[in-house]
């Protein structure tokens, strides 16, 4: 599959046409993005389990949210009962689910090979933290090891990032997935970098206007109640920004 290579400013016009999609359908857009949260929530308070299994079933979470934001695009009325229909097509869920549990192995396999160097350091840094109560030289001991895991997880982002796609509706075998989701990313390399920095500048933004709402004299507790709508919103347009990256990148599929 040919991917087209975009301009930098296309990662900013996927972002706009994200917002224009989730503009005609608020509420099943952001009813979606809000089963993801709770799901991710229980996910977390049940690690070290939970988020392992989040991760597994991530290229299906993907698939649906993808398929979701093409049936609003294509003007259909989205209702929770549509939600996992995607994956009733024969073996899509099975391929997505391998996905997934190979999306897991290399995780954890990078993070090993990753902290495995460092693990004397990082073993003395957490006896520091217990005897002195003192995180300064832990987070120093986690610096090297996380920007490199960083540097790799871009890469594995780009081979996972059209996976479910190109496997959910071009019927593509895994490997070929991954190998075409790579070169196309790297085709859009610098669309995607602008992409990811402006979704980064705008959670930081709201972050920031949050934190100076509570420095105002807003209670935190109220502060946090609002916030989490707030980022479930985000996130519907961050969802729904999704289907556009795909949408340029294969336009000559997209009518598949």
């Amino acid at each position: 599959m040919q991917a087209v290579s975009l301009p930098a400013s296309a990662g900013w016009g996927w972002i706009t046409k994200g917002w224009a999609l989730f503009k005609r359908q608020p509420m099943a857009l952001f009813s979606w993005a809000m089963f993801v949260t709770l799901v991710l929530i229980f996910a977390t308070l049940t690690a070290p389990i939970g988020p392992l299994v989040f991760i597994a079933f991530m290229p299906a979470i993907t698939f649906i949210t993808l398929s979701i934001t093409r049936h609003v695009d294509q003007g259909e009325r989205l209702s929770p009962l549509m939600w996992f229909s995607p994956l009733k097509a024969p073996g899509i869920f099975k391929k997505l689910l391998m996905l997934g549990v190979l999306y897991v192995f290399i995780c954890l396999s990078v993070g090993f090979l990753v902290f495995l160097p460092f693990a004397g350091e990082l073993n003395q840094a957490m006896q520091t933290l217990m005897d002195t109560q003192d995180a300064e030289p832990l987070m120093n001991a986690l610096q090297t090891p996380l920007l490199t895991f960083a540097a790799f997880y871009f890469v594995l982002a780009a081979l996972f990032w059209y996976s479910p796609i190109l496997i959910g509706w071009h019927a593509t075998a895994v490997g070929k997935a991954l190998f075409f989701s790579a070169i196309a990313c790297w085709r859009n390399k610098w669309a995607f970098l602008v992409y990811a920095v402006a979704w980064a500048a705008i959670f930081f933004a709201m972050d920031l206007v949050m934190g100076s709402i509570v420095a105002a004299g807003l209670p935190l507790d109220v502060a946090a109640a609002l916030q989490l709508p707030i980022n479930v919103v985000l996130g519907s347009v961050l969802y729904a920004s999704f289907y556009p990256t795909y949408q340029d990148v294969f336009s000559q599929f997209e009518s598949v």
